[in-house]
């Protein structure tokens, strides 16, 4: 990278690898400013541990438990910030008028802590007032019965457990819709619905033993220092045996160029690292499906040179499609493919000899493969350059996509759903004696279109920050205000708590943390991370306030307010969480003996019939998908492809703090990353103000006053912060096949801004 020309406040190196003393004196700073010290210490040690709290941040799967803590430095700041000492109480929202808290910043607001009782949007005084829970329980009830169920739309954070999402979901369809939108349509969905097609289940298939048997590691589209850093501890260990591991990413990340793992003695005694990838490859935005194709294309071409390359017995026995996806690759050309990727011929066929040479491989993905207009094809094309060489269904290999929030997955599996199956509802309707909902019902991205249209009356919210998380805040926040109802189960105040509608109530919940004590005794709740694995979650820190109930009781209460008739005994169910379990295992395939086996350390895994080469699809075979062209965004034009990042100091929409260590940002979030040379050919300088539009729809969408900052970026790239950037995205720019925005590569232009003074 060029030389930086000039000093930019906020802006400068970090010399120091990612993990390292780096981690632990961010980890010092958060317990310092949210907990007592002893308690942290006490509550940190009981994360992903048996009779422990499952961590609420990733879903990275646990290790057997040999060590001696099993969170890392993002985790132990999402257990202090759920765990913090502030408190939201009802005199804070006495003393603060909405209007006034909008003008807070994202920080500003979830710092002011925990909610500590339910609250009441009053118009006349513009603030929350404190109410029962009995009052607000039939306040929604009685909304509720006014609406049609078309109407209504029930949100799930991924943070929300099984026993909470089932119990949600079986509401919900009994009370007649099958509106689901959660937090998964806005970043994995692409992975729900592409998999199913290719190889018959939407979820990964590999553990983590296969990652101490895989020989080649290809990791792409996501950065996992920031997003998922309990990884680095496996591509640190891959890296240490000698396995190769190839990066495809538009920005250098440090976390996959070198780390040290803070659980290495060695390292931390020495101030060592160890480098991560082997091979890094600077694809530009919108590029990855261009990159996949040139490793494919780079696989036949050896094949036909020298043979022995391609699994022909494992193509021929297991799959369909190759034929047409060779023609497409034969009839492709590498200048196509360069200018597409942004990478060299040479680059991709060095990644072709590595994936030849290995006898096992894993793909490893993020959202970088997922936001994309094309974002389920790019899912596809992972898996044909997996099936290519048999690298599902054995030791060591497989597909394995990187999702973020705790328990998304679970969610999903337990009928989080828009699209339920009809298996599924077979099940409820046999299990529960009423006929549920049949229809398609709204996902994210159309649940936010219908409160815009005025066909959406009603948005109960299990978590999340909805609005914020969104494109388009332009469209989503004045919207938000039409709804006669929103509801609001949270921790912690945020944003979209702030766009009131006629009826806004917020209801404050336990947190992972905390000990969860129903009439039968202490809780446990069950979760399921990005490898299938289901295990129990048990809090123990005494709740932030005395009023605060549990997901699963929110959800019961406001199912018996608002179905009084219903047959279910909702105080019994939440009574007593073995009950829950017990219906899911009657429901869902999988679960068999469901409360004896999360009683076990590390609970079991869930079926995964592509692990055992059973293929679910119409075929009954994994099947080969072809790509057609090499955009992955329908891209027109010479545009900057806009990516949306999130910093180290965040979490979703959740900001801890202001800095971004790695990529050498601090206290400051106003800032867009570009290649030197693209600033050069702007005739801009690192430091200067610039103005970023969209550049596509013939649309005016504007993000100014941001400081144009030289990094190591691909050229052609420029990126910025989630959610700020949201401004520029359309609500409508998204993956038709599975709903989710296309985040990670938005057209955009950037230009001085007008009068600017230099920075």
């Amino acid at each position: 990278m060029a030389e930086q020309p000039r000093n930019v406040a906020g802006v400068h190196d970090y010399a120091g690898p990612a993990g390292g003393w780096g981690a632990l004196k961010a980890l010092a700073v958060a317990v310092r400013e949210q907990m007592d010290t002893v308690e942290a210490s006490a509550t940190l040690l009981r994360t992903n541990q048996p009779q422990g709290f499952d961590c609420p941040g990733c879903a990275w799967p646990d290790k057997n438990h040999a060590s001696t803590f099993q969170f890392c430095e993002n985790g132990a700041k999402a257990v202090t910030w759920e765990a913090t000492k502030h408190r939201a109480t009802p005199a804070l929202f006495a003393a603060r008028p909405v209007a006034e808290l909008m003008k807070l910043s994202d920080h500003e607001l979830e710092d002011f802590g925990r909610l500590t009782e339910p609250m009441l949007y009053d118009k006349a005084s513009d603030t929350y007032q404190p109410l029962s829970w009995d009052a607000a329980f039939a306040r929604i009830g009685a909304v509720l019965a006014t609406l049609p169920p078309r109407q209504v739309d029930f949100y799930t954070s991924g943070r929300t457990s099984n026993e909470a999402a089932f119990l949600y979901q079986l509401f919900a369809r009994m009370y007649g819709s099958n509106n689901f939108p959660d937090c998964s349509n806005l970043c994995h969905e692409p992975t729900s619905v592409g998999l199913p097609r290719s190889i018959g289940m939407g979820k990964g298939s590999v553990s983590l033993d296969d990652f101490d048997k895989c020989e080649l590691i290809i990791s792409i589209g996501h950065n996992p220092g920031t997003n998922h850093p309990r990884m680095m501890g496996v591509l640190h260990d891959a890296a240490r045996r000698g396995v190769p591991i190839v990066v495809f990413n538009p920005m250098r990340e440090r976390a996959l160029e070198r780390f040290a793992d803070p659980q290495d003695p060695v390292e931390m005694a020495t101030y060592g690292a160890t480098a991560i990838a082997s091979n890094y490859l600077q694809v530009k935005a919108g590029g990855d499906a261009a990159a996949i194709k040139g490793v494919m294309k780079a696989l036949l071409e050896m094949e036909a040179r020298q043979g022995g390359v391609l699994d022909h017995d494992f193509i021929a026995g297991h799959t369909v499609g190759f034929a047409p996806l060779q023609e497409d690759l034969t009839a492709t050309g590498w200048p196509a493919i360069e200018s597409a990727s942004g990478l060299s011929q040479a680059s991709l066929e060095e990644v072709a000899r590595l994936y030849a040479k290995s006898g096992a491989t894993i793909i490893s993905y993020g959202m970088g493969i997922t936001q994309h207009r094309r974002g389920t094809a790019n899912v596809r094309l992972l898996c044909d350059l997996l099936l290519l060489k048999g690298n599902l269904g054995k030791p060591g290999a497989g597909i394995c996509p990187l999702r973020g929030h705790s328990n998304v997955q679970g969610n999903r599996t337990v009928g989080i759903t828009e699209k339920p199956s009809a298996a599924f509802l077979d099940g409820l309707a046999a299990t529960f004696g009423f006929a549920p909902p049949r229809w398609a019902g709204r996902d994210a991205v159309r649940s936010m279109q219908a409160i815009v249209s005025g066909e959406c009356r009603a948005l109960l919210c299990l978590g999340g920050n909805l609005a914020v998380a969104l494109p388009d805040p332009g469209q989503c926040f004045p919207a938000m205000a039409s709804l006669e109802m929103a509801v609001h189960v949270a921790t912690k105040l945020n944003r979209s708590h702030l766009l009131v509608a006629q009826t806004t109530l917020l209801l404050p919940c336990l947190g992972r943390t905390e000990a969860d004590l129903q009439a039968s005794g202490v809780q446990a709740v069950t979760v399921e991370d990005s490898m299938s694995m289901v295990h129990a979650s048990v809090g123990k820190l005494p709740p932030a306030s005395m009023h605060l109930k549990s997901e699963v009781a929110i959800v019961a209460g406001i199912a018996r307010a608002t179905l009084p008739d219903s047959g279910v005994d909702w105080d019994a169910l939440s009574a007593d969480y073995d009950r829950i379990r017990a219906l899911i295992e009657r429901v869902i395939p999988g679960f068999d003996d469901y409360n004896a086996r999360i009683r076990v350390p590390g609970g079991f895994r869930l079926p995964l019939p592509a692990t055992g080469r059973v293929w679910n699809t119409p075929s009954g075979k994994a099947e080969f998908y072809v790509f057609d062209g090499l955009d992955e965004d329908l891209q027109q034009g010479d545009a900057f492809r806009l990516v949306t990042v999130r910093s180290h100091d965040q979490y979703n929409t959740t900001i801890y703090a202001y800095d971004d260590r790695y990529r050498g940002v601090f206290g400051r979030r106003d800032v867009l990353f570009m290649h030197p040379d693209d600033l050069e050919a702007l005739g801009l300088v690192h430091g200067d103000k610039v103005d970023v539009e969209l550049a596509s729809g013939g649309e005016t969408r504007r993000y100014p006053g941001l400081t144009a900052i030289a990094h190591a970026i691909a050229r052609g790239t420029v990126a910025a912060y989630y959610p700020e950037a949201n401004c520029l995205i359309p609500l409508d720019h998204i993956d038709a096949e599975s709903g989710t925005p296309g985040y990670k590569s938005v057209p955009v232009s950037v230009r001085k801004s007008a009068g600017a003074a230099d920075a």
